[in-house]
């Protein structure tokens, strides 16, 4: 749905993206800078389609190894076993510890597969030019931005787990290559979620709003 009332854009105006404070661009054609936090004023991110895609494909590439090569390695009386997170969530629910295989099965496999799709579905919707549920893309979007800082927390609890095996005698723990690749999804769907400039889902209803997406 199209409206008749001038966006921000539409009207000269800049929109600082820390504070949300409005201002006009000077005629000088130099950079701007909000006048109440200092924030570089843009109208819209140049390139922020491309480069949102270009780092959700490359999460998704590393999401396939982060889920199939193990995370730890445990080494009890000489003998090494490999485990990855799905392995370690069996093992945590058949052992009792149903919580904290549920917490690590969301944060690991769940989160961040989502995080991956939500941000597709939003670069989809962005360049096809929908302008249905605009509200709720919004939204879909800050829900994004606010889940990425606890995408971490099964690392921390492999962390934790790597401490209390050190204390026992006769057996260590030493991180696996899935690490590594879970960290670098982590880290690309967060800068994936900053690249994306919001502002964009809503200049499909307002058709003479310039784009840099």
């Amino acid at each position: 749905m199209t409206t008749d009332a001038p966006t921000a854009a539409q009207a000269g105006l800049l929109a600082c993206e820390a504070c949300q404070m409005l201002s006009r661009p000077a005629a000088s054609g130099m950079p701007e800078y909000c006048r109440r936090c200092g924030e570089r004023l843009h109208f819209r991110h140049y390139g922020s389609i491309q480069k949102t895609w270009a780092l959700i494909i490359a999460a998704g590439i590393c999401y396939l190894p982060a889920n199939m090569l193990p995370v730890m390695k445990t080494t009890t009386l000489g003998e090494s076993e490999g485990d990855t997170i799905l392995s370690g969530v069996a093992f945590l629910y058949a052992t009792g510890s149903w919580p904290l295989a549920l917490i690590v099965l969301v944060a690991s496999v769940m989160i961040p597969l989502g995080k991956l799709v939500a941000l597709a579905y939003l670069l989809l919707t962005v360049q096809y030019g929908s302008v249905k549920s605009n509200p709720e893309r919004t939204r879909l979007y800050r829900l994004v931005e606010l889940i990425g800082r606890w995408s971490m927390l099964d690392v921390f609890v492999a962390t934790f787990t790597v401490a209390m095996v050190q204390l026992q005698p006769l057996m260590s723990v030493e991180p696996g290559a899935g690490v590594l690749f879970f960290a670098a999804v982590v880290v690309l769907t967060m800068l994936a979620a900053e690249v994306f400039d919001q502002r964009l889902i809503w200049d499909s209803a307002y058709p003479h709003t310039e784009r840099h997406g």
